[in-house]
């Protein structure tokens, strides 16, 4: 019996608290029971009531129902000059249930129904928005940024975010960083990013873009976003939509995770469906702004752009005897993103001329011979070509002596030696002695060197200390150095504004006044890294890179020529586009990596071609101007040199003797299907590359003012 009663109390109170609708449906059963009974009691009541409706010619249920709804209807009941005992009795019951039902069940329901709706809102329970809107799911610092960019390029945009945590507490966060006038525009939904059923709610079929979160700082962030890529991918393929979203954006939190996926086709069902995925990671697109870009969005209006300076000066042309050189204090997945974006980016021509010109990374840690280990394994390919530099300056009297380190496996490997960027690492403390004197010749030597110093370590206000305590030199000699924030903050910008004016510096030399102008201290320093500022969609360099693979897809390879200008300017921009857009989704993920790079890479060979033709780092005016046989040969040499760098990077190895198909031609054919296990015959000095090849290297020189012609003109 005990169990019975129990099992009806759980039936009622699971009805009763899953949804309003379902408590009207029980108050509404209820009355009706309750009018019944009201009508039987006056039935049983020995009044001629009956008579009384058929006199006043009202239905006979209208008494029992004017009995439970009026509450004054007690005080009314009369059907003759003396009213029976027994209809007071059944009259006085039936108010009694109606004050019950329509003075207290009625108000409390509907007043706890309103606070019920009130609450599903604020906890992220209701769902609004169905389609064309943008989803986020999970919760992150970088957040924000998302938002402020997707309303940057769509203003009207919804965007839909799905997160397990406080719906509250979120809210609140993105009242810091999102304008009020926005909010309006965001509407949250509780929710767990691997849970289908929560996809339903937030209608993710008929969204815009989805963006795959989470939060960076659990160790099992990435494991857990491929797993939410597979479910999204089977929700829309169980399901047959007839609408898909158009983009996919997954962020990777673990350097080596993300760097798999610039080179392997993990997510190529989902591109099969016609979305397009997009990997993306917070350090490499810092990167990207950092040495692309070249700007950060002011915090209070991200519709400003605060430029980054140059690290390589106004340009670097053939005759510049001065080197790229980037300083990394501390070793951190920040660091090592720029590095290796500097790496894939800072090719220079002046190093055709002198191999000491080499663009120089450095790395200053006090485990450095630990990080270096980890390093050098992670890129041995690299390594394997070209030396790197080690140099312990962890006592008190070490001397500056860096130790060259060849890491050939086989002297089956020949040529090595020949790229254009190299390594050093530095075991110590920034602030001991040794080091800061380091820092100092470093600073000191800007007739030979463009410096600039990265503080990357994880510790903002251990960042921020030591980008202020920098020796004199560096800020004397205006050595951009970049400080590593955790949030958008205004001051490192603000005291960088401050400090940006000119003074006149004298002294006196031989008995003569010597002077010149120089800036205050903290004029050249720059924050970057910051979370809420993150995420920066720039579209230009990804449209440069359909266009450079349209060119590969098109070329004729029995001169091995791009097709002609006036050829390309005969077909519609609609149509090339299309061609573009359908050669781009059918090319493998390293391949369409490779065009990027190769796109980033056009800003630095910009400065470069400024330069030699006597122009202002900022000066557009020659951009769209041919280049002449000189500027081709140089930039050719040069995309090579970018290229052989991109490749050994991204896990391809150059082929040993017995595996090179240029050592090897008798079986040129069988050799060459070594590029599908990532072995690549064209890893070699320029010099040794058949005429061919170069000329691959010459027409991508060539095309660079159409490319800009078609993408930012």
């Amino acid at each position: 019996m005990s169990k019975k009663r129990n099992n009806v109390k759980l039936f009622l109170d699971r009805a009763m608290s899953r949804s309003f609708s379902r408590q009207i449906l029980i108050l509404l059963v209820l009355f009706v029971v309750l009018l019944l009974i009201s009508y039987l009691l006056l039935s049983f009541s020995g009044s001629d009531w009956r008579a009384y409706c058929a006199y006043k010619g009202i239905p006979v249920w209208s008494l029992p129902l004017f009995l439970l709804i009026d509450t004054s209807a007690y005080s009314y009941v009369y059907f003759g000059e003396v009213n029976h005992g027994w209809l007071l009795v059944a009259s006085g019951i039936s108010y009694l249930f109606g004050l019950i039902i329509f003075n207290g069940i009625m108000i409390g329901l509907i007043t706890n129904a309103i606070d019920n709706r009130v609450d599903a809102h604020r906890d992220g329970l209701l769902h609004y928005v169905k389609s064309g809107h943008y989803i986020i799911m999970g919760y992150d610092d970088m957040v924000p940024s998302i938002i402020t960019e997707i309303f940057a390029k769509t203003p009207k945009a919804d965007v839909v975010l799905l997160s397990a945590l406080d719906a509250k507490q979120v809210h609140e966060k993105l009242l810091h960083s999102v304008a009020r006038d926005k909010m309006d525009q965001i509407f949250i939904a509780y929710g767990h990013r691997m849970v289908k059923d929560a996809y339903q709610d937030i209608h993710l079929e008929s969204s815009e873009a989805i963006y795959i979160v989470g939060n960076r700082t659990r160790p099992e962030h990435d494991a857990i976003n491929v797993e939410c890529v597979d479910n999204i991918y089977m929700y829309l393929t169980e399901n047959h939509f007839n609408q898909i979203p158009k983009r996919v954006v997954c962020v990777f939190e673990d350097f080596d995770t993300y760097s798999a996926f610039k080179t392997t086709e993990i997510f190529s069902q989902i591109g099969d469906l016609g979305i397009e995925f997009v990997p993306y990671n917070f350090y490499d697109d810092w990167a990207t702004q950092v040495f692309v870009r070249r700007s950060y969005k002011e915090k209070n209006n991200v519709a400003v752009e605060i430029p980054y300076p140059s690290v390589y000066g106004k340009g670097i042309c053939y005759e510049d005897t001065k080197r790229v050189h980037l300083v990394f204090v501390g070793i951190t997945n920040f660091s090592i993103s720029l590095a290796m974006e500097a790496a894939h980016l800072l090719h220079f021509p002046n190093v055709n001329r002198d191999k000491a010109l080499r663009t120089r990374i450095t790395f200053i840690e006090k485990n450095a011979d630990e990080e270096m280990r980890l390093f050098v394994t992670r890129n041995r390919h690299y390594f394997e070509v070209q030396p790197f530099f080690y140099c312990d300056m962890s006592k008190d009297d070490a001397a500056y002596l860096p130790v060259k380190i060849d890491q050939r496996v086989s002297r089956e490997l020949p040529d090595t030696d020949f790229l254009d960027t190299e390594f050093e690492f530095v075991k110590g403390d920034v602030y001991a002695d040794g080091i800061q004197h380091l820092i100092k010749s470093w600073a000191q030597d800007k007739d030979h060197e463009y410096l600039s110093i990265f503080v990357t370590r994880s510790d903002q206000r251990h960042n921020f200390m030591t980008g202020m305590n920098m020796p004199d030199e560096v800020y004397d000699n205006a050595v951009p150095v970049f400080i590593r924030q955790d949030r958008a903050d205004d001051f490192v910008t603000n005291l960088r504004a401050a400090d940006d004016k000119e003074y006149t510096y004298g002294k006196v030399e031989d008995g003569t006044l010597v002077q010149e102008r120089r800036q205050h201290r903290y004029a050249n320093i720059y924050p970057f890294g910051m979370n809420d500022m993150a995420y920066w969609s720039d579209e230009t360099p990804l449209k440069q890179a359909k266009l450079l693979n349209y060119l590969y897809e098109t070329a004729d390879y029995s001169t091995f020529h791009f097709t002609s200008l006036a050829d390309l300017d005969a077909v519609p921009a609609t149509v090339l586009w299309a061609e573009a857009d359908r050669y781009w989704r059918a090319l493998t993920v390293a391949k369409k990596w490779s065009n990027l790079y190769c796109a980033y890479s056009i800003s630095c060979k910009l400065a470069t071609l400024r330069t030699m033709r006597g122009l202002e780092p900022d000066d557009r005016s020659q951009d769209l101007q041919d280049l002449s046989v000189e500027e081709v040969e140089m930039l050719a040499r040069v995309e090579h040199n970018r290229w052989n760098t991109e490749k050994l990077l991204m896990g391809f190895r150059k082929p040993k003797k017995a595996e090179d198909k240029y050592e090897n031609p008798s079986y040129d054919r069988e050799l060459q299907n070594n590029k599908d296990l990532y072995v690549h015959y064209d890893i070699r000095p320029f010099e040794q590359l058949p005429p061919d090849v170069q000329q691959l290297d010459y027409e991508i020189s060539q095309y660079i003012p159409w490319l800009l012609r078609m993408t930012t003109f």
